[in-house]
């Protein structure tokens, strides 16, 4: 793994920091594969990034578009993690409706939408039961309690090991997430990170030893890079590794 954190002075530079590294592993991933995969994260702060790749002129039939986890909600509700990337940028772009990947949620169980969206990444990269596929980029961010994607303190989808795609749970709510795993198969993965309430978290985060139960970001070191990108208001500013 290599592991690199930066901090950017305000939002405006994150997020364009943020842009550049995205743009970069795109174009290196369809050099040389010849597509690009990436998984979106949900939330307010990658928003403007998106609003942002969509201006840019990419060759999109060459994109393939997920997401690392979603709200158990229709497409259409304002929750939907993906209702909010195509508002800020797949509804504005030529890209292939076949080249957009959302996790299903209208089956009113949880597990079997998972099971569900499991088969559908098999078969996309054409991996059997067992092996784990590697994204070109998944975007994550992190929520004050440390958590990433939908995998939560103390839940049960932290431990899955034999699925690509679980359940998780905020407060009773059912969510459709990536597993831990699947997130460190990827080439790259970029945490984007703004606000002064990230602090507390980070700091347990970039602790030598702290729970992984109670910090489940601290889970994710994948085979590939790994971009902590930070604001300035994040910023716990006391020698954060790099």
């Amino acid at each position: 793994m290599n592991k690199v954190v930066e901090v950017l002075a305000n939002r405006e530079e994150l997020i364009a920091r943020s842009l550049s590294i995205v743009l970069s592993k795109i174009t290196a991933a369809i050099e040389e594969r010849g597509q690009c995969t990436i998984a979106l994260a949900g939330g307010s702060t990658p928003e403007p990034l998106y609003r942002a790749i969509a201006t840019q002129d990419l060759p999109w039939d060459k994109i393939h578009v997920f997401w690392g986890d979603e709200r158990y909600v229709s497409a259409e509700h304002p929750d939907s993690n993906q209702k909010m990337a195509r508002s800020a940028w797949l509804d504005r772009v030529n890209i292939p409706a076949s080249n957009i990947h959302p996790m299903p949620t209208g089956a009113s169980d949880p597990a079997a939408d998972a099971r569900t969206h499991q088969t559908e990444l098999q078969q996309f990269f054409k991996v059997s039961n067992g092996e784990f596929p590697a994204f070109d980029i998944i975007l994550l961010g992190i929520g004050d309690d440390a958590h990433t994607a939908s995998l939560f303190p103390h839940t049960e989808a932290l431990q899955v090991r034999d699925a690509l795609v679980t359940v998780g749970n905020k407060d009773g709510q059912p969510r459709i997430t990536f597993t831990v795993p699947l997130i460190n198969q990827a080439r790259c993965v970029v945490f984007i990170v703004a606000g002064a309430s990230k602090k507390p978290a980070l700091a347990q985060i970039f602790a030598p030893v702290a729970d992984e139960m109670t910090y489940p970001s601290r889970l994710i070191q994948p085979e590939g890079e790994l971009w902590w990108l930070l604001d300035a208001a994040a910023d716990r500013g006391d020698n954060m590794p790099t």
